[in-house]
């Protein structure tokens, strides 16, 4: 068992938001019941169609996606997703990420959701590189994190997690900052921003958005780096994030420090690795 954020996880594996819905697009494939947890999709407080087509592009080791944070609204997923979750999760803990257009739509979206019993944190949504608003901004300024993680903690007794981009400039300094203002640990890290081109002769882009998010492989060593930061300068509970493909990926993130691991872009590749990895860590800790 791992005991973080007030509650017991039973394995430090959860799947990362975004990447597989709210669980029920994979219930056919892997046992939910048998992951340390799921971070649903984000949720914001009216649905978000999400960005134009294509919304993902691989390239080699790795990938861009600028899905745009498209969901069907926090009344849709309070009336729907939670009470599936709640029914279909096991011993599996749930993690809402939240997402909005300004600081007080995140306080909007835990207040309608807190009252489900199923729900053990709230994942702030400060860092996605992919969007308009309710991206980036609201992680690099260290008054409107506070104002903002402030805002959200008040609105529920549950744990709030601030996730946080690999861009800033001093990832620990702003850490600091979400732990000052409430939050009870952080999610390390988010994707970084990438362009590619589909024709460079007419320089349209891959993505229909244009920019997208950089996730994949190349993020482990980014997020390990981050996670090491954060847990040596403030101590406080981290969920690792980025390039998780194996047993070894995911003890480099405890290693650093890293209380639970999610795992992105590789359940996309292979939706069965989450459950593979799970297997392998209960087997390491019978050695």
């Amino acid at each position: 068992m791992i005991h973080a954020f007030g509650s017991q996880f039973q394995n430090p594996i959860l799947l990362a938001a975004g990447t597989a819905g709210f669980g029920r697009e994979i219930r056919n494939v892997i046992d939910l019941g048998a992951l340390g947890g799921i971070i649903t999709k984000a949720v914001s407080p009216a649905a978000r169609p999400g960005n134009p087509a294509p919304r993902v592009a691989e390239f080699h080791g790795g990938m861009l996606n600028s899905v745009g944070l498209a969901n069907p609204g926090m009344l849709a997923v309070a009336e729907t997703e939670i009470p599936w979750l709640a029914k279909n999760v096991g011993d599996a803990r749930v993690i809402v990420n939240v997402v909005g257009d300004k600081p007080e739509d995140y306080a909007t979206v835990i207040r309608h959701l807190t009252a489900s019993e199923v729900i053990t944190a709230f994942e702030l949504n400060v860092s996605c590189p992919n969007t308009e608003r309710g991206g980036e901004e609201f992680g690099a300024d260290d008054k409107v994190l506070a104002e903002l993680v402030k805002r959200a903690t008040a609105e529920t007794d549950r744990p709030v997690l601030a996730k946080l981009a690999p861009t800033l400039p001093d990832i620990a300094a702003t850490a600091e900052v979400a732990i000052g203002a409430g939050a009870a640990g952080l999610s390390l890290v988010n994707t970084i921003p990438g362009y590619l081109y589909d024709d460079v002769r007419r320089g349209e882009a891959k993505l229909g958005a244009g920019q997208g998010g950089l996730s994949g492989p190349p993020l482990l060593p980014i997020g390990v780096l981050a996670v090491r930061k954060v847990v040596e300068r403030t101590g406080a509970a981290v969920i690792g994030v980025g390039g998780v493909r194996s047993i070894d990926d995911l003890n480099q993130y405890l290693a650093a420090g890293a209380v639970l691991v999610a795992i992105g872009t590789g359940a996309l590749a292979n939706p069965r690795l989450p459950q593979k990895i799970v297997r392998q860590w209960e087997q390491q800790c019978l050695k």
